[in-house]
């Protein structure tokens, strides 16, 4: 199996290193818009170069994967679609509906698969969750609170191209909010804070966000997110219900200190960032895709998925504008999971 991969900053430097480990991948083409950095890449693991992006689909590859620039994945969904290619790629497919509606109509038309790159799903933690709400080990679910926050700002160069802090990091709860409950989000009412550095309020976003969240059986929900939590990388969901509770990403690295007196201190060693967190995520993740190309397993994160997120965070930016509650019937799109 000969594997592209296009991008190759830090994500796509990891699933890199990921897909050259794997047995079933013989060959893999790495190329990037700045190619002496797919180069440097290739000579240290072993992989091609591809001389540009156009390339890549030039060399017979067998699948590609999208580790771009956000603003590039569309289009790039679209070639390798109309090229009858398996595609990979990081969320978002588009940082708007349009896009990533017509993105979607491509993969459609040309009968080929889109997985998008929502790890959470592989995390052993979301799926035992997802298994006990399954299994109804937690009774009638009520409330469910969700909570990613950051270790610090990413560059300021990037928050113009990021979405806003809805689309870019939120999205992964809302995400796996839909996975581990198995319901539909009917209404949000979103507010934001920009009162951090300045360089979020210079680029319209916020640095803090809450939102609350009504699923389709009435089970409520919380989800926030901060680019400023200096105690370390901290994403975790609390799913409470009538029998029991139970907690996702609560470990001995969680940046978390107790203030009672017999609760438990910092860690020693706090999660640094996402790729630590979720390290054997993005591994399964990527695995899977590799079973998808061979034909042995169903998509396990079709395009589709994305488009549900990208709603919600679209519902978001809408009710934090506007300073209201807004029902996701208002929100373009399919309403149900195709």
């Amino acid at each position: 199996m000969r594997i592209g991969l296009i991008g190759t900053g830090r994500i796509g430097t990891f699933h890199s290193m990921t897909l050259g480990r794997h047995p079933e991948v013989t060959s893999l083409v790495v190329a990037d818009a700045d190619g002496a950095r797919a180069t440097d890449l290739a000579e240290r693991i072993g992989a091609t170069a591809a001389p540009s992006v156009d390339q890549v689909f030039a060399l017979g590859v067998d699948a590609v994967v999208i580790t771009a620039a956000t603003s590039a994945h569309a289009e790039l969904i679209g070639r390798a679609a109309r090229a009858g290619l398996p595609v990979f790629c990081e969320k978002p497919i588009a940082l708007d509906l349009p896009g990533t509606l017509t993105a979607l109509a491509e993969v459609d038309a040309a009968g080929t698969v889109l997985q998008l790159g929502f790890q959470r799903r592989f995390d052993a933690g979301y799926a035992a969750a997802r298994d006990a709400v399954r299994a109804g080990a937690l009774g009638r679910l009520h409330t469910v609170r969700a909570i990613t926050s950051d270790p610090a700002p990413p560059p300021a160069a990037y928050l113009p191209l990021s979405g806003g802090l809805y689309r870019d990091c939120l999205v992964h709860d809302f995400d796996v909010l839909r996975w581990v409950t198995g319901r539909e989000v009917t209404e949000v009412y979103a507010t934001g804070s920009d009162a951090g550095p300045a360089m979020f309020r210079e680029a319209g976003d916020v640095d803090t966000a809450a939102v609350l969240l009504t699923l389709d059986d009435g089970t409520l929900c919380t989800a926030t997110a901060t680019r400023c939590n200096g105690a370390g990388y901290d994403v975790r969901m609390e799913l409470a219900g009538e029998l029991d509770q139970l907690a996702v990403g609560l470990d001995d690295r969680t940046p978390l200190t107790s203030a009672e007196l017999a609760g438990p201190a910092a860690p020693d060693k706090p999660w640094p960032g996402f790729l630590e967190r979720f390290a054997p995520a993005y591994e399964a993740e990527l695995a899977a895709f590799v079973e998808v190309v061979r034909g042995e397993r169903a998509n396990p994160c079709d395009g589709r998925e994305a488009l549900h997120a990208l709603r919600i965070a679209e519902a978001c930016e809408q009710s934090r504008r506007e300073r209201r509650p807004v029902r996701m019937a208002e929100i373009p799109g399919p309403v149900r999971p195709a």
